[in-house]
């Protein structure tokens, strides 16, 4: 482990990040915040907005999987995942959810258009994103799945989104 090169806190701090907010909203389990943290941490992310009952650091429960990727992920708590939408949207975000809906594009057609920067909207365990959120998206995209189940943890959601992204520019 001693021989990753890995960034310091302050190159951390002064790396050009990928263009892309997180946004977890009413995740119950605050073992996939800290994995998605973690993910953010990898992938050098903007930052992660958490809103409604999402778990929020500091706790025990969430540096046990983000291994300390709370301290090197700029975050966020926004009670209503609209007002921080709304926020993103101005501040020139395009918003998707990832979601499996009507029109979603799938991932492996999704491309990121240099100089955007989007917002990826990652919703409850079991519910999903709710639909007054998904009313505010500018479009969903969709992992696709071919077992029986069509779901996937959101923590290996956001991982796979993040790849492809990644992917697509390295």
């Amino acid at each position: 482990m001693d021989e990753l090169p890995r960034k310091s806190m302050t190159e951390i701090r002064e790396a050009e990040k990928l263009p892309v907010v997180l946004l977890l909203e009413n995740i119950r389990s605050m073992h996939n915040v800290g994995s998605v943290f973690r993910t953010a941490d990898a992938f050098l992310t903007e930052a992660i907005y958490l809103c409604g009952y999402t778990p929020q650091p500091p706790h025990r429960d969430i540096h046990k999987t983000a291994l300390g990727a709370t301290e090197t992920v700029a975050w966020k708590y926004v009670e209503k995942t609209v007002d921080a939408l709304t926020y993103l949207k101005a501040a020139g975000y395009r918003i998707l959810a990832v979601e499996q809906v009507s029109g979603s594009v799938p991932l492996q057609r999704f491309t990121l258009a240099a100089g955007e920067k989007i917002v990826l909207v990652f919703g409850n365990e079991v519910q999903g994103v709710s639909e007054e959120v998904l009313k505010h998206c500018d479009g969903c995209i969709e992992i696709p799945q071919f077992g029986m189940k069509h779901s996937l943890n959101v923590s290996v959601a956001a991982g796979m989104v993040l790849w492809e992204l990644v992917r697509a520019v390295v």
